[in-house]
């Protein structure tokens, strides 16, 4: 069956600059060799989002105030810690429980498992440092072409994360208007992941690297947009109840009051 790209068009707050910032530090190596899948429970879901954070200084953004743009603290970013970010948003969220939060060092300073209350599919966020967002960007990449894996445990369940996931979902600027790729990341495997890229024009910039990966894209953007948590919340929602790629995109595509609130607990 072949599945047109629903077009997500998201009211703009941090949006995409004309004028690019520092070159972004990091990115060693391109393509992660292939290697052999690690031990997991194959009968565990799992979902993978790489959140590169909103960063002023190091991101071709249009500006947004200083605390929620400072891509080394994510406690107060607007991709992460904000109301309508990652782990703010999902952890109030009626549909989610939080199962562990793990601070780290750069590039990746945070990790959070999630479990989803009706299906028990496993959501596995990483916030990369808004100053590798090259690396946050590559690091997608190879897991939808299944070339890294890993794994996290919880209560003695190994689950997959990374290639090992079922969905891979990117959250952020579009470094690649800032930067390029010198060649696509190829698929290590014949396993078709699921991806999800909430950035401004992601199609335009992600096609070529998603067709050499493998990967289905399930939903993307043509035009420049703020990528929080709700549209992603939204979207997962009728993903894991197995809804048609098509509801996906138009669960995504409603950016309304209502929405942003769906499924969210009392304060």
């Amino acid at each position: 069956m072949v599945h047109r790209v629903y077009l997500v068009f998201i009211g703009l707050f941090a949006a995409c600059s004309a004028s690019p910032k520092k070159e972004p530090v990091g990115a060693g190596l391109l393509q992660a060799p292939a290697a052999p899948a690690p031990s997991y429970d194959t009968t565990a879901q799992t979902l993978h989002v790489f959140v590169a954070l909103c960063d002023n200084k190091y991101q071709g953004i249009v500006p947004v105030p200083a605390a929620i743009g400072n891509g080394q603290d994510p406690n107060s970013n607007l991709y992460w810690g904000c109301s309508s970010g990652i782990r703010t948003y999902f952890k109030k969220s009626a549909h989610w429980e939080l199962l562990l939060r793990r601070k780290g060092t750069s590039p990746v300073l945070e990790r959070l498992l999630f479990r989803h209350n009706n299906t028990g599919a496993y959501l596995v966020a990483d916030a990369f440092d808004g100053r590798y967002i090259k690396d946050c960007t590559i690091a997608f990449l190879n897991a939808c072409a299944g070339r890294i894996a890993d794994t996290i445990v919880h209560e003695g369940r190994v689950l997959g994360t990374g290639g090992a996931a079922r969905l891979m979902a990117y959250i952020g600027h579009d470094g690649l208007m800032d930067f390029s790729l010198p060649a696509t990341i190829q698929a290590a495997d014949q396993k078709q992941r699921d991806a999800i890229i909430l950035a401004c024009i992601s199609k335009k910039y992600f096609a070529p690297h998603l067709r050499a990966a493998g990967a289905r894209p399930l939903l993307w953007t043509t035009g420049l947009m703020c990528p929080e948590a709700y549209t992603l919340h939204d979207a997962l929602e009728v993903y894991l109840a197995k809804g048609s790629a098509q509801r996906v995109r138009e669960a995504a595509a409603r950016p309304t009051i209502a929405s942003r609130n769906a499924g969210r607990r009392r304060p």
